[in-house]
């Protein structure tokens, strides 16, 4: 059986189609995970109240060669973490998502007070051009929204969310260029790889993501971020809110570093956005 594959879905659209004496080894292993994974075939066997050969057909009957098979598939289970198979406390509701964005942000505000932002402004700003890397989820959706906010301001900024084109960006990049790479693990291959390969022909690093993380060990400076994820899985990720904060203090430090340039380029902005939208003058600038 494939290691992408999780054993609990597989055997819950099977469960139907079992055999009521395998079904008792089903039900057992949604009851006490730990107790399958960690027991023998005629453990398993006494204390689902069935035979062994029962077991033994359970387990190809969802799919794996023999019960070794099984249960090194509930130890992956378990692996992704408890809170992924057992319903944990309640933190649903309107207020759960201000209250965890706030929790996220206060945390990410004393990490980024000890981080070395002028440098990285710096760098941004003396680039001859600026490359953000973003895969998977949030990732890619900021190293665009990091685009957005710094092509307003005049930067010459291209935003890459995929997997293969960073790494092939990458191998065109030299010393005048800076990459931006973002990973709330750090621990994406595909990040990882393509920030290596920028380096190694003289681009700066500026990582956003996890201290101690392969990114992080890989980047010439990193602005470091946590996420406060809690056990309640259905609440999305807070991570995002403490990328967008890192994003939104480079945007205006570098939009005060120029003050004088950086109001002729929104004032032109906005005179374009209103000549074709309408609206009062308080409107945002294309957000």
């Amino acid at each position: 059986m494939s290691q992408e594959i999780d054993i609990l879905s597989r055997i819950t659209a099977d469960f139907a189609a079992l055999r009521e004496a395998e079904k008792k080894v089903a039900t057992l292993i949604f009851d006490d995970i730990d107790f399958v994974a960690e027991s023998s075939i005629g453990e398993i066997a006494r204390r689902a109240g069935v035979s062994d050969a029962t077991v033994t057909r359970f387990a190809r009957a969802v799919g794996c060669t023999n019960v070794r098979t099984l249960k090194s598939c509930l130890v992956r289970a378990l692996g992704a973490g408890r809170r992924f198979i057992q319903e944990a406390g309640d933190e649903s509701g309107a207020g759960a998502v201000y209250d965890i964005a706030t929790q996220t942000l206060a945390l990410n505000r004393e990490l980024m007070a000890r981080a070395d932002v002028d440098d990285a402004v710096s760098w941004l700003d003396d680039a001859r051009q600026v490359l953000a890397f973003g895969a998977g989820g949030g990732s890619s959706l900021l190293c665009q929204e990091l685009q957005f906010r710094l092509v307003r301001l005049g930067y010459a900024v291209a935003a890459y969310p995929q997997a293969l084109l960073p790494r092939m960006v990458a191998s065109t990049l030299d010393k005048n260029d800076v990459v931006v790479v973002l990973s709330v693990t750090g621990y994406t291959p595909e990040m990882v790889d393509s920030a290596r390969i920028a380096r190694q022909y003289g681009a700066r690093i500026i990582a956003i993501t996890a201290l101690g993380s392969p990114l992080a060990e890989t980047a010439d400076l990193v602005l470091p971020i946590a996420s406060r994820e809690t056990d309640f899985i259905y609440h999305p990720s807070a991570s995002r809110y403490a990328m967008m904060a890192v994003i939104d203090v480079l945007a205006l430090a570098l939009a005060t570093r120029h003050r004088e340039r950086s109001r002729d380029k929104l004032r032109r902005l906005k005179l374009t956005l209103d000549a074709h939208r309408g609206g009062d003058n308080r409107q945002p600038l294309g957000d």
